[in-house]
């Protein structure tokens, strides 16, 4: 069991929760993920460890309810514990030893590229993070990339920071030069931009892809992805990959696989029926 010991509302539906996981706080590298089972019968979710204290033996999960799966496991409260926590899974994040690297992160991926940025900045790389969200309100983890360099926030409508999406302020970014490498995490179609955008340049841009994942030991092959003309697995291949080479039409579309499922979990308990078989 894994206890709760602190919870922050990030925005408003995405979720902080800091647990108890002493062995995974000490050996977890940027990249590296876990799989979470909140209780008997609920589902494994793969989740990024966002950051970590080895000395108070925790890591931080940040989790954005969509369904009913991601909804359970936020309404859990400190000194409430999660079942089992698996990890850490998946190949940590191939970090530039010098240079200057450019960390995108939209929404909810901005979590993802914090780990990330916290890796180059111990190496002594110089960190540029662009970061966006909806509004303000959707804005998350700017003052922990702060501390590791220069922020650039943008938002859809303008209420704080620049006004614009990630990509208009990554354009920019690339086209002052200087760029080594690129981090991008987010939605698929964000993802895929900003690879549009360097790829005439050829700056080396890393994604962190998001496939539907069961068990994170490549076993069930519900993650495959096609990189490079090869079909590879995002728990043992990945989950980053060279974004040049990802096949991001196969991707969205897999996403979408289960989605008439999870809408009928959502219905049911929203009916107050969350029968076992809609979990």
């Amino acid at each position: 069991m894994h206890k709760i010991v602190s919870k922050a509302r990030l925005s408003p539906n995405v979720t902080r929760l800091d647990v108890e996981a002493p062995r995974l706080a000490r050996i977890r590298q940027p990249g590296q993920f876990v799989i979470v089972h909140r209780a008997e019968g609920a589902e494994r979710i793969p989740l990024t460890i966002a950051d970590a204290d080895p000395e108070a033996g925790t890591i931080a999960l940040v989790i954005q309810a969509v369904g009913k799966s991601t909804r359970d496991l936020v309404a859990l409260e400190p000194g409430e514990a999660i079942a089992d926590i698996a990890g850490p899974l998946g190949k940590p994040t191939e970090l530039i030893a010098s240079g200057r690297a450019l960390c995108i992160g939209g929404g909810v991926g901005t979590a993802v590229v914090h780990p990330i940025a916290q890796g180059l900045h111990r190496r002594g790389v110089s960190v540029l993070s662009v970061i966006g969200g909806r509004s303000k309100e959707w804005v998350i983890f700017e003052k922990e990339l702060r501390a590791l360099g220069e922020v650039i926030v943008c938002t859809d409508d303008g209420s704080y920071g620049r006004r614009g999406f990630v990509t208009d302020a990554a354009r920019e970014a690339l086209a002052a030069g200087g760029i080594d490498i690129v981090y991008a995490v987010g939605p698929v179609p964000m993802m895929r931009a900003v690879v549009n955008l360097t790829r005439p340049s050829g700056v080396r841009t890393i994604v962190s892809l998001n496939p539907v994942m069961v068990d994170g030991t490549g076993m069930c092959g519900g993650c495959r992805v096609a990189v490079g003309g090869q079909t590879l697995f995002a728990c043992v291949d990945g989950p980053e990959f060279d974004g040049h080479l990802v096949d991001f039409d196969l991707l969205m579309d897999r996403l979408t696989t289960y989605r008439e499922f999870e809408q009928a979990a959502n219905a049911a308990c929203e009916d107050g029926a969350c029968r076992i078989g809609l979990r």
